[in-house]
């Protein structure tokens, strides 16, 4: 091995980068190529974990529009996985991508020494469309950096040190964000992790203000809480009407910062732009990301309300971060398309109602099937489908596979898997996908009995 073998390599992958339409040849040699090299150079064991997907693990994405990606070889799946989340917009929008390839045409990342125009315009437009006061923006690449700023960010502003959680919650993987992260498979690898972080019952307010009024008691002083206004990867959880109102009183009477992250719910996935507003509650602090950057380009960021600016960081302004590649020119080009075209089209608007429309659908296989269905529950398009234990989940999702229909359970099982299709996806697509639902669960109901 070496720069030669590098190069030779390069050369075909490349070719296949280039080339619109691949041969037979091709095809077979990247399926092969593909599995050796996540066994061997990226992720060793990740393609035998992909219970939830598939016992073939050569399938390889390729192409994809609107609703749908396809593999290698031209097989057409509907996407209600969507990246967790990514794809609120549809596969590869083109009336997103067309900006994104105008801005790549002209500059695609910055010096980062002048003043690059569209981070400015985007922290403005945020500001129009979060709730209440919240103003000003730190861009970023990925949602644990996201929440690590958060954390950075509210104990700046707060003095304060304590961070309280919520068990079962996810936050993202970098060393900060697994420290509130609310499940031990995720953190005992890396214990003792980053210290004063206590974890309280998700959707119980009295536990968070026990919490904080503990920790105040005995002379500590709390920074922040940081909770998902719907849990995701926990499996869908909502809480209890009036639960944010409470956490938000709590924060108020003891002068502490509200983080919500809203990287899965925000941008229209639950029925409106940020699932805080379904509850009328503004954080002090809101983390953003997945369909942020239209299914095109990876970006995140926080927003805060103004007194969370403290003079620290104006006085130094690298001092919360400062991430080479955070809100650089082609990924603010995909926001400010992503949310042109959400305001254009009301795309929270129709995440609600088609939302409603596959929940029914659902329900009523649930009410078809309830030895394999133990409950159906979400918000606009972020639902999930319970089952019994998580061995029916992954036969279900593997039958949805085999039916061509993606979507799977969370990272760490399948009791729950969730359904997060694209708000663009027409009806007559939902149709197929119930559809290809009740095959699947008449063939695991069948196998169960």
């Amino acid at each position: 091995m070496g720069n030669a073998a590098a190069r030779k390599e390069l050369t075909k992958v490349l070719g296949f980068i280039a080339s619109e339409t691949l041969s037979d040849e091709d095809k077979t040699t990247m399926v092969a190529d593909s599995i050796e090299n996540f066994n061997t150079y990226v992720n060793p064991g990740w393609l035998q974990y992909r219970k939830s997907v598939s016992t073939n693990a050569a399938f390889i994405e390729w192409t994809d529009k609107d609703e749908f990606f396809y593999d290698i070889y031209g097989e057409e799946f509907i996407d209600c996985l969507g990246g967790f989340g990514i794809y609120t917009c549809g596969h590869r929008n083109p009336e997103i991508l067309k900006y994104v390839l105008a801005q790549m045409n002209r500059q695609a990342l910055h010096s980062q020494e002048l003043v690059d125009p569209l981070r400015g315009y985007l922290a403005k437009v945020m500001s129009e469309i979060t709730p209440g006061d919240l103003n000003t923006c730190f861009f970023t690449n990925g949602g644990a950096e996201a929440v690590e700023m958060a954390l950075k960010l509210a104990r700046i502003a707060t003095g304060g040190r304590w961070v309280i959680s919520t068990l079962n919650g996810f936050h993202g993987k970098s060393m900060g964000a697994v420290s509130v992260g609310g499940k031990s498979t995720y953190r005992t690898p890396y214990i003792p992790m980053v210290q004063q972080v206590q974890h309280v019952e998700y959707g119980n307010a009295e536990d968070v203000r026990k919490a904080v009024r503990n920790l105040v008691h005995v002379g500590e002083k709390v920074a922040a809480i940081i909770l998902e206004p719907i849990q995701g990867e926990a499996g869908i959880i909502i809480p209890p009407a009036g639960y944010l109102k409470e956490v938000r009183a709590i924060c108020d009477e003891y002068g502490v910062a509200l983080i919500f992250d809203e990287i899965q719910t925000g941008i229209g996935r639950t029925g409106t732009m940020w699932r805080c507003e379904a509850e009328d509650v503004v954080p002090d602090i809101m983390t953003y990301g997945k369909a942020f950057g239209g299914g095109i380009m990876p970006i995140t960021g926080i927003i805060c309300r103004p007194h969370m600016w403290v003079q620290d960081l104006i006085d130094n302004p690298w001092l919360l971060g400062s991430p080479t590649f955070g809100g650089n020119p082609a990924a603010c080009a995909a926001a400010l398309a992503t949310i042109n075209f959400m305001l254009e089209h009301d795309i929270p608007k129709q995440a609600a109602e088609k939302g409603e429309y596959l929940m029914k659908g659902l329900l009523a296989l649930q009410q078809k099937y309830p030895q394999v269905i133990s409950d159906v529950r979400g918000t606009g398009l972020m639902i999930g489908v319970e089952f019994p234990k998580s061995e029916i989940g992954y036969e279900v999702a593997k039958g949805m596979f085999a039916r061509r229909v993606m979507t799977a359970g969370t990272l760490i099982n399948a009791k729950t898997i969730r359904f997060e299709p694209a708000a663009t996806i027409p009806y007559e697509s939902l149709d197929k996908v119930l559809e290809r639902m009740d095959g699947a669960l008449a063939e695991v109901a069948a196998a169960l009995n």
